[in-house]
């Protein structure tokens, strides 16, 4: 089964960079909801569009493991200014 690795793009242009071995169309993520909440505004909250693209394709699961990670230090989406991984732990250069 070919799994994934995918990028949401949040309306506040954050991203999140996520992995889903059964390859799911309607599979968002576990991306912490508390942790994004907070971006928005309840007015903004109530009308939401997220895109999401897949930008990796394999059907071995350590290849996905070992390349989610490096696509979320490629993209930076665990530094908090610019996306919502919270693991690998961002560290300021």
């Amino acid at each position: 089964m070919e799994k994934v690795i995918y990028k949401i793009t949040y309306p506040n242009n954050k991203i999140y960079i996520g992995k889903d071995l059964t390859n799911t169309l309607t599979y968002f993520g576990s991306v912490n909801s508390q942790y994004v909440a907070k971006d928005f505004t309840p007015e903004e909250q109530s009308d939401f569009t997220i895109r999401k693209e897949i930008i990796f394709k394999s059907n071995n699961t350590e290849e996905i493991n070992k390349m989610e990670v490096q696509f979320i230090l490629k993209y930076k989406s665990n530094n908090p200014e610019i996306g919502y991984n919270q693991w690998p732990k961002y560290k300021k250069i």
